[in-house]
């Protein structure tokens, strides 16, 4: 069954790029009205200009400009995120910080902010796009993992709140996908793990997977279609795995 979402407004973090872009598109394509939301200003409004959507020029991680936010979307789509990748005894408490209120206070504030119209309203979905690292963990990733098990538990409170008013709340948990956030890992794995940057790809991401090789954006894109859709409305409080085998571990 194709998914329509004509008539409905979807909000996409981190949409300029990677996974959020592919969402942004595959939302678009399918009739939603789409709020491409994303730090770099200049790409979103390039983005949003292309599938006849809208451009929000944000910086997700200043909490404080988020806690009297109000937004009339029926899809919220929280993806945007950053990685740092460093031993517990030396990762700097700034950037862990930093990355808690973009990837866990953050996507609470806009929660907060989205459900009001979405109770009204009687339907609402709401995507989390987290990890296979919200179920499992990784060395030299402590802020990261950290912040997507938070993601999976507010995921998971939103939808025992939100389901008696038409609301759902689920998790996508991609492995390793083809995107920028990843390409720019490779080196700092290459140094954390003491191995050539050409060995990354196979040894340190991959090692766990039975599919051995990169998630595409479109693929996650396409689960996030599905879930926004009339006929996921039972799915909720669910967190979806698409990493190739590696949590079946």
């Amino acid at each position: 069954m194709t998914t329509t979402l004509a008539g409905r407004k979807a909000l996409v973090t981190g949409a300029a790029s990677g996974i959020g872009e592919a969402v942004a598109r595959a939302l678009a394509a399918a009739g939603a009205h789409v709020v491409v939301a994303d730090l770099n200003g200049d790409a979103a409004a390039t983005v949003a200009a292309e599938i006849g959507g809208e451009a929000w020029q944000v910086d997700l991680s200043d909490t404080a400009a988020l806690a009297d936010l109000t937004l009339d979307v029926d899809i919220l789509v929280n993806n945007a995120g950053i990685q740092h990748v460093s031993p517990i005894e030396s990762f700097d408490p700034a950037k862990f910080h930093l990355i808690l209120g973009l990837m866990l206070e953050s996507p609470f504030l806009l929660v907060r902010a989205a459900l009001p119209h979405m109770y009204s309203g009687g339907y609402g979905r709401i995507i989390n796009i987290s990890s296979v690292h919200g179920l499992r963990a990784s060395e030299f990733k402590s802020a990261y993992v950290a912040a997507k098990h938070g993601l999976e538990g507010l995921s998971k409170v939103t939808a025992l709140e939100g389901g008696p008013h038409g609301v759902t709340s689920n998790c996508v948990n991609p492995g390793y996908v083809r995107t920028p956030l990843v390409d720019r890992q490779i080196a700092e794995q290459a140094i954390a793990h003491g191995i050539p940057e050409s060995e990354v790809i196979e040894k340190v991401m991959l090692t766990e997977s039975a599919i051995k090789r990169l998630l595409e954006p479109a693929e996650v894109a396409d689960l996030v279609l599905w879930l926004s859709g009339a006929t996921a409305g039972m799915v909720t409080g669910a967190s979806y795995t698409m990493d190739g085998g590696w949590s079946a571990r």
